[in-house]
């Protein structure tokens, strides 16, 4: 009788561990499924006026500080890195090149693999982690993507000489390659000038905007131009 009160105890017990153990599961789930769409959320969150540096980073003041960074560490002027990133994704963190139609209708392949915020195809993406031992670097990452806009950007002055306050060419070796700079490969796209004309003109407004607002934003008074 003693050994059956036992077993019947035990069993309960042991239910009762088993139904703790698993509301703590489903607690932790339901905490992490919170924590995933929050950040989600605010990753992907609208931003109301891309066309003004100081609204920008005062929406996104980790944005400032991943810019800021990337100036700190390659110099590359912080209005550069706005201006390439509005005018690769318009600031879409899992922004991908359009699909070819076929037949007018049917989804095609895409014409790159070009992905995120600054739109870098996957083997410029290699190259960029393999020289900056950063293996699990994101392109959906804005830290990741300002650090590489900055190291690209310091490329191009040691095989090109452009400098990084040279806007327009610094653009044109970006989006054609170093190699297709030298080969002046843009020369017979003229679209693509103007697109490099609208780049430079973007980062100079960025950079007069970024003066207005220096003193909140960076104490040291520094964006990466003056």
């Amino acid at each position: 009788m003693l050994q059956s009160f036992f077993a019947i105890f035990l069993v309960i017990a042991l239910k009762l561990m088993l139904i703790r153990f698993f509301m703590r599961i489903n607690n932790l789930l339901i905490l992490l499924s919170i924590t995933l769409i929050y950040v989600m959320s605010c990753s992907s969150m609208k931003i109301d006026n891309t066309a003004n540096s100081c609204i920008l980073f005062k929406e996104k003041k980790n944005w400032y500080k991943s810019t800021k960074k990337s100036y700190e560490k390659w110099e590359v002027p912080i209005a550069l890195q706005l201006a390439i990133i509005n005018q690769e994704s318009s600031f879409q963190q899992f922004a991908k090149p359009k699909r070819k139609k076929l037949f007018f209708f049917i989804p095609g392949s895409r014409p790159s693999t070009a992905f995120g915020y600054a739109q870098v195809t996957n083997p410029t993406w290699e190259w960029y982690k393999l020289n900056n031992n950063n293996n699990n670097a994101s392109r959906a990452n804005f830290s990741d993507v300002t650090d590489f806009i900055g190291w690209y950007s310091e490329q191009t002055v040691k095989m090109l000489g452009i400098s990084k306050k040279d806007f327009y060419n610094q653009y044109l070796a970006y989006h054609e390659g170093h190699e297709g700079w030298k080969k002046e490969s843009y020369r017979s796209k003229k679209w693509l000038m103007n697109i490099a004309k609208k780049v430079e003109s973007t980062a100079n407004m960025y950079n007069n905007q970024l003066k207005q607002c220096e003193n909140e934003l960076n104490k040291k008074g520094f964006f990466g131009i003056f």
